[in-house]
C-alpha cells in the first residue's frame, strides 16, 4: 500500500521551542523539572524523561525548594510565578508567545472593571485554560459548549476570548449565539459584547488542508496523545470528511483489518504529535 505522512502535520512552533529548551538544559544539567507533561503526547513525555526531565504537578512545585523548573507553552497563572520566587526556584520560562500574548490580553480585559464578565471559551481544567484564568483571580467563566453560556449575565458587558486551541468553527458559532442572547436582553451587541479571535492560526489553518488531505487517502491514521483538546478537535476534522479514519496514539493501536491491498493510507496529527513517531507508523505499515 501507499503510505503518505502529511508534511504540515506535527508540533507546532511553541511545542518546538518548549522542547527544543529542555533539550538544551538537559544537555549540560541532569536535574530539570517540567511543571506538568511537556506536551499532550505520552510518548514523547516518555522520550524526554528518559533524557532526565521529571516531570512535577502544582502540588509538589509548593514543596520544591532551590531547584529548576521548566514551564511548557500552555503558560502558567500568576500564582506559579509567586510560588518559585518564595521558594527560590529558577524557572525556565518555554510559554508559548501566542499563549503569553492572550494571557495579556485577558488580564487588561480583566482590569477593566467590575462589570465587566470575562468568558473564555476553553476546556475547564486545561493547562492553558487554568493559567488564563489566573490572570483573573479566578474569576473568568469558562464555556465548553452553548449549554454553558447559562453561566453568563446577558445585560452585562463581555469581553468574549478563546484558548488557542479551539475549532475556528466553534468559537464562531459561539459569539453568534452570545450576541443573540445579547440583544434578546435589548441590548446593543455592539455595546455589550467584545469578542477576541484568539485562536492560534497555526492550529486553525491546518483544518483546511486536513480536510483536503483526508478526502486523498482511502485510509487516514491520526496520531496523538489522548490528552490533547487539539487532537481531539482535528480528529473529528478528519473523520467528517473520511469516515475511515482511526485516532490511535502509537504503532500498537494500530489493526491491519483497517486497509486493503492497493490502498492508500495518510498519516497526520495534531500540533502536539511528533514527527518522529507519524514516521515510525508509516515506516511499520509500508513493510507489512
Amino acid at each position: 500500500m501507499q503510505v503518505t505522512v502529511d508534511p504540515q502535520s506535527g508540533f507546532c512552533f511553541g511545542v518546538v521551542y518548549a522542547i527544543q529548551t529542555a533539550e538544551d538544559e538537559l544537555a549540560h544539567s541532569n536535574s530539570l523539572y517540567c511543571l506538568g507533561d511537556i506536551v499532550h503526547n505520552n510518548m514523547e513525555v516518555e522520550r524526554l524523561q528518559n533524557k532526565g526531565l521529571k516531570v512535577i504537578d502544582h502540588e509538589q512545585l509548593k514543596s520544591l525548594k532551590n531547584a529548576r523548573v521548566l514551564i511548557r507553552a500552555h503558560g502558567e497563572p500568576p500564582e506559579t510565578y509567586r510560588i518559585a520566587i518564595e521558594n527560590n526556584i529558577e524557572l525556565v520560562d518555554a510559554s508559548c508567545p501566542v499563549v503569553l500574548k492572550l494571557q495579556n490580553r485577558i488580564r487588561q480585559g480583566y482590569e477593566e472593571g467590575k462589570d465587566v464578565q470575562v468568558v473564555v471559551y476553553g476546556k475547564a481544567g486545561h493547562a492553558e485554560v487554568n493559567g488564563l484564568i489566573g490572570q483573573t483571580n479566578g474569576t473568568a467563566i469558562i464555556v465548553e459548549n452553548k449549554d454553558d453560556l447559562a453561566k453568563i449575565d446577558f445585560r452585562r458587558p463581555i469581553r468574549f476570548f478563546s484558548q488557542t486551541t479551539q475549532p475556528t468553527a466553534g468559537f464562531h458559532e459561539m459569539v453568534e449565539e452570545i450576541t443573540r442572547r445579547v440583544r434578546k436582553e435589548g441590548k446593543d451587541a455592539h455595546l455589550q459584547v467584545e469578542a477576541n479571535d484568539t485562536l492560534c492560526r497555526q492550529v486553525s489553518n491546518r483544518e483546511p488542508r486536513l480536510r483536503n488531505f483526508s478526502l486523498e487517502h482511502n485510509v487516514i491514521l491520526f496520531v496523538s496523545g489522548k490528552k490533547s483538546s487539539n487532537g481531539k478537535a482535528l480528529y473529528e476534522v478528519c473523520k467528517e470528511v473520511n469516515p475511515r479514519t482511526y485516532f490511535l496514539s502509537s504503532w500498537s493501536e494500530v489493526d491491519l483489518a483497517w486497509f486493503k491491498p492497493g490502498e492508500t493510507v495518510g498519516i497526520c496529527g495534531a500540533t502536539s504529535t511528533p514527527r518522529w513517531l507519524m514516521d515510525d507508523i508509516a515506516g511499520k505499515l509500508r513493510v507489512c
